[in-house]
């Protein structure tokens, strides 16, 4: 069993258990309507580039589009970090959640995800 896995060895806040709700729920029409307004976005971006349209205004625009993706990103992530690490600590899987969701993070700031560190004897 991996160190960032819970004792289960099933991986944190993985569906299939029938306990188990996604914490994003209560925003998920908030979240597809984001996701919605985003694909709006992009076709709009592929327009501009299809009209040959000044680089600075498609600059401008994919900026927007990576805030608005990032704005879609933090939601869920706060609705993970109140829900399923709630549940990981009532469990006794924080140390798993936390790492996974450390783990994300990192990636999203294009941090190296850090190593995983030795087990104590």
């Amino acid at each position: 069993m991996e160190a960032n896995e819970p004792s289960s060895g099933r991986k944190p806040g993985r569906a299939g258990d029938e306990s188990f709700r996604h914490s994003y729920t209560k925003d998920r029409v908030q979240l597809l309507r984001r996701l919605s307004r985003l694909e709006g976005q992009v076709r709009g971006v592929a327009r501009m580039i299809e009209r040959d349209e000044y680089c600075i205004d498609i600059l401008q625009q994919t900026a927007a589009l990576r805030a608005a993706v990032d704005s879609v990103a933090l939601l869920i992530l706060e609705d993970h970090v109140a829900g399923c690490l709630r549940t990981a600590v009532d469990t006794g899987d924080a140390e798993a959640y936390t790492e996974e969701v450390m783990e994300v993070v990192r990636r999203s700031l294009g941090r190296p995800v850090r190593a995983t560190r030795p087990t104590p004897d």
